[in-house]
């Protein structure tokens, strides 16, 4: 099963039309029609855990199509929490990702670029040339 059948398959699943699923992910409804499409796109993480947990499905059956479909009762937050999965320790910087997390697209690279500069005015280091080179 392809990724675009099993999103198919968890938005009818769910009892969700195309448009309903698009409101409760934060989408326009062409989003949903572009990631059931054959040739459409495959949706970014985040939308794909929101996916999962509008639906119901288990996170890794749908970005993967391994596992269940279906979540259980004690497997749904075990779901969220791998979709979810962070290594930190520090809350200010949980703190940084979820305020990226929740910021809207087009502001999440003026963000990123905002704390580069304070870390360089703060450690006296330039950013990398990788770093530079995968923002633009």
């Amino acid at each position: 099963m392809t990724p675009q059948q099993r999103i198919r398959l968890a938005r009818r699943h769910a009892g969700l039309s195309q448009a309903a699923l698009a409101a409760a992910v934060g989408v326009q409804r062409s989003a949903v029609g572009h990631w059931e499409s054959a040739q459409g796109k495959f949706p970014s993480m985040a939308h794909l855990r929101e996916l999962a947990l509008v639906t119901g499905v288990q996170f890794e059956w749908l970005a993967t199509g391994r596992g269940k479909m279906n979540l259980s009762a004690d497997t749904a937050m075990d779901s969220v929490a791998a979709a979810e999965a962070l290594l930190i320790d520090d809350p200010l910087e949980l703190r940084l990702i979820l305020a990226f997390r929740e910021a809207p697209t087009r502001s999440r690279a003026p963000l990123v670029e905002v704390a580069e500069q304070l870390a360089e005015l703060r450690t006296g280091r330039a950013r990398s040339a990788v770093s530079k080179r995968a923002t633009g």
